[in-house]
């Protein structure tokens, strides 16, 4: 008995710390008194201020000016909240012609937001202002690499999920050889994971949600990826879960030898712009012409009514609609999230694919916006290293 008693005892004074740890997070980021811990956690008022004394004393905790007694007199009520430096994350968007950086406490609150582009030069050039986006963003939070307690880093193309190795990344060549895990590891003294982008996307977007259900999020920029979450859970499937963008749509499309899946080169935000040049030409009463033309003015022109941006914008809703709706009819999601840069665009093109995914499939879900848009590679990546640490302190 005094055997077990000694192994015992302090594998419950770790579950009662981590269940009062998780009960502040709950509260974050208002303190938080004692007398609601031991109602939110079940234990004993005594555990909980000894599970509190513990957390202030290794730096998870800061404690609050006691709050005023009660007018029927007794003692001042000590109050906690999370120190969120106790464990800051830092997470990047590693994307072929951007890098973003950001840095969040344990709270959630944002220390630090770096975006860098890229320009060109191949895997080794991404490498150098990834770099240089973490040594900006630990000066922006005042912090030292040591200090940073979880790193995710998004990514295009495939990932092993085990190795964190690249598999797959025709948008950055060479980038395949780079060990990204490794190079990081070297830098920082926590884990690191390396993740695909759209993945995080779907994660990010997922949070914004309440309650169970399948989501179908769409990462729609120059290319074009998804991810599936399923009551919370990513579904990776082998790896390769989600990679719309190499799905063929109906008509010839050429292949420009640039590693783009033929969705990408049909409906990316540069074959768009494209799209849009090509219906424009002969056409008079259209805005549609000139060399600064981007998606971004083709979506503004065709909500002003113009008559070509209309039609291309119909057009590049059918040929998603008819590609996503295979896999609407096989999950039967809750909702279609579109984030990336076409999450701009506005009602003119959600309209247009949830009219035609109507026509497609059976139950037709709900077409949305994701109100992060281009941030929300990065938030997923943020929210992902966040979770490991609180799986950490859980555990």
């Amino acid at each position: 008995m005094d055997e077990e008693r000694t192994v015992g005892t302090p594998v419950l004074r770790r579950l009662n710390t981590a269940a009062v740890l998780r009960a502040v997070r709950e509260c974050a980021p208002e303190p938080v008194r004692l007398a609601r811990l031991v109602r939110l956690t079940g234990l004993t008022r005594p555990t909980v201020g000894q599970a509190v004394d513990d957390l202030v004393e290794a730096g998870w905790l800061r404690q609050h000016d006691p709050a005023a007694a009660s007018p029927q007199g007794g003692r001042p009520a000590v109050r906690v909240s999370l120190r969120g430096r106790a464990a800051p994350v830092l997470g990047l968007d590693a994307g072929p012609h951007t890098v973003s950086a950001g840095i969040d406490d344990l709270a959630a609150d944002r220390l630090a937001a770096v975006r860098l582009p890229v320009g060109r030069g191949g895997a080794g050039r991404l490498l150098d202002v990834v770099d240089e986006a973490i040594k900006r963003a630990l000066s922006e939070a005042g912090l030292g690499a040591e200090e940073i307690a979880a790193v995710v880093v998004a990514t295009p193309g495939i990932v092993d999920p085990g190795s964190g190795r690249i598999l797959l990344a025709p948008s950055v060549p060479g980038w395949t050889a780079v060990n990204l895990s490794a190079h990081l590891r070297d830098r920082f003294g926590c884990p690191v994971r390396v993740e695909n982008d759209a993945n995080l996307a779907a994660l990010a977007v997922a949070g914004e949600r309440s309650g169970p259900g399948t989501l179908l999020a769409v990462q729609w920029g120059e290319r074009l990826g998804a991810g599936v979450v399923i009551d919370g859970r990513l579904h990776r499937g082998t790896g390769a879960a989600g990679e719309i963008g190499f799905i063929r749509p109906s008509g010839d499309v050429p292949d420009t030898g640039d590693g783009r899946g033929p969705l990408e080169r049909a409906i990316g935000a540069e074959a768009i712009t494209e799209r849009a040049r090509r219906a424009a030409r002969g056409r008079t009463g259209t805005v549609l012409s000139g060399d600064r033309l981007d998606a971004a003015a083709v979506f503004a022109a065709a909500a002003d009514g113009d008559a070509v941006a209309t039609q291309v914008v119909d057009d590049v809703a059918a040929a998603f609609a008819h590609a996503v709706a295979p896999a609407v009819l096989v999950l039967a999601p809750d909702a279609v999230v579109i984030g990336g840069g076409v999450a701009r665009a506005g009602s003119v093109l959600l309209t247009a694919i949830t009219r035609h995914l109507a026509e497609l499939t059976l139950t037709p879900p709900a077409v949305e916006f994701s109100g992060l848009a281009e941030d929300t590679v990065l938030t997923g990546a943020l929210r992902l290293a966040l979770d490991e640490v609180w799986r950490r302190l859980s555990t």
